[in-house]
């Protein structure tokens, strides 16, 4: 797919282009934020991910005249063409100008809480909106994947699910937001290239299956792979093939090396897992490690650690996290809240509503302010109106009012920080290894009942006050007295 992502949009975004550009409606500007509602995997929180695209999306963005040439052929429903030569024009001398604050990579986030906040030209706002949902949606979802198989696991994970990923370009954004979401390495060489993430892998059943014995096979590996190779000892018989590592491993201790690993990728894991373990160990090859792969997830790995009490003591992990399994889309949606007429000082905040409380929006210029209890631990998130700063610490639950929570006296720091400003990035989001960082160091400071995969807790986060009454007022303009909306 070509780099530029001025295209990256979909057709509505650009049919409101030109008809706001016909009521000179282009001169609006505008605020738009990007939330999601439910956190994914029906857990307590969501690693965000996908700044770095987003940065890539901004430095990139540039309709060429080729764009402008093929949109000149879309046809109207009826005669003639969809967009005037006159608009295309003016699509054609955009230079991109909007500001973006976005949430750091490997933060943890909330469900209905703004991560990303576009303020600037209205027509700008709108040709964006499909490159950045796509950008944070999908890498947030991975990120979230990553680290929920990450803390269930005892040991270093290993991504491989370019193969079953969704597309080339879904296949390596999937491998670099699952670094940032926990994972140790990435089997995806493009990825790798392209992001510096560290690879890892080993050969295939083809190797061994291609080979007279499959003793030959794995003498002749390692011959070419000295350092710490791992072996796959599942492709004919799971116990013969541990037998021959152990031959091999025995060879290698002759000649200075050492054997890395076996992997069991099939059968029963936490079984073969206790063999392998205890032959190994009988061997005198104790330092040799366990990997195990096979449609792993977090709920799998949580099953063979605790239930299974299985020896494994690292993992492979691909389908199931590339592919984000059990839930296919983060679901994030890009709101207006914000308008400035031309020639104003002040932003206008607007609503959407809905008949659906929980897909009614937040009026104005929105930012998250997060608070962190005396042992350094998430205390709760305030949602606040730039142009209304807090006055006071309490926040209240956007859709129950009498849930509130106190916040005063806690430290604080502002989630949103500056990307880009005026068109142009000037805070490059960290590499993925910096940002994964940022991932240990957030769940570091969640709370463990946040965390946990069944019926976790409920993180705070809530409206200030001023945005609570703000919200309220506008809800009230909109749902006039006497207004029936009981059906």
């Amino acid at each position: 797919m070509r780099n530029n992502p001025a295209l990256f949009t979909d057709l509505y975004e650009l049919t409101m282009a030109q008809a706001a550009w016909t009521h000179g409606q282009d001169k609006l500007e505008a605020s738009f934020y990007l939330h999601f509602r439910d956190n994914p995997f029906n857990g307590g929180y969501a690693i965000a991910c996908g700044a770095a695209r987003v940065a890539e999306i901004v430095a990139d963005f540039k309709i060429e005249q080729d764009d402008i040439d093929y949109l000149a052929t879309l046809p109207a429903t009826s005669d003639g063409k969809l967009f005037s030569p006159e608009f295309l024009q003016a699509l054609a001398d955009i230079t991109l100008s909007v500001d973006i604050d976005c949430v750091s990579e490997g933060t943890a986030v909330f469900a209905h809480e703004p991560i990303l906040r576009v303020t600037g030209p209205f027509c700008q706002c709108l040709l964006l909106e499909t490159a950045l949902l796509n950008a944070l949606n999908f890498e947030t979802l991975i990120a979230t994947k990553a680290a929920r198989i990450c803390m269930a696991a005892s040991g270093p994970v290993a991504e491989f699910g370019a193969r079953r990923a969704q597309g080339l370009d879904g296949a390596v954004s999937a491998s670099r937001a699952a670094i940032v979401g926990g994972c140790a390495s990435t089997s995806n060489i493009l990825a790798a290239k392209l992001y510096d993430l560290p690879v890892s892998g080993t050969h295939s059943h083809a190797w061994v299956m291609a080979a007279a014995s499959e003793l030959e096979a794995f003498r002749r590996f390692v011959e070419v792979f000295p350092q710490r190779p791992t072996l796959l000892v599942d492709t004919y018989d799971t116990i013969g093939g541990i037998k021959n590592a152990i031959i091999v491993g025995h060879e290698m201790q002759q000649r200075g090396q050492q054997l890395g690993s076996v992997r069991i990728d099939s059968g029963d894991l936490a079984w073969l897992s206790l063999k392998a373990r205890e032959m190994l160990d009988a061997a005198g090859l104790e330092y040799v490690q366990v990997v195990a792969s096979n449609d792993l997830d977090e709920n799998t790995i949580t099953s063979l650690l605790t239930e299974q009490t299985s020896r494994i003591d690292a993992w492979g992990v691909g389908t199931r996290l590339a592919c984000a399994y059990n839930q296919p889309a983060l679901g994030g949606v890009y709101k207006l809240s914000a308008i400035r007429e031309p020639g104003q000082p002040d932003f206008r905040p607007v609503i959407k509503v809905s008949d659906q409380i929980q897909k009614s929006t937040l009026p104005g210029l929105l930012a998250i302010r997060r608070y962190f209890d005396t042992d350094g631990l998430m205390a709760g998130d305030m949602i606040f109106d730039l142009q209304n700063p807090p006055h006071t610490d309490l926040i209240t639950d956007p859709f129950n009012p009498l849930r509130q929570k106190d916040l005063g006296g806690l430290e604080h720091d502002e989630v949103l920080q500056p990307l880009a400003r005026a068109g142009r990035v000037i805070s490059p989001p960290p590499a993925a290894l910096k940002a994964r960082e940022n991932t240990l160091r957030n769940l570091e400071r969640l709370s463990p009942s946040i965390k946990r995969l069944l019926n976790p807790h409920s993180y705070p986060v809530g409206l200030e006050a001023t945005l609570l009454q703000q919200r309220d007022e506008l809800l009230g303009a909109v749902r006039a007295p006497g207004q029936d909306d009981m059906v």
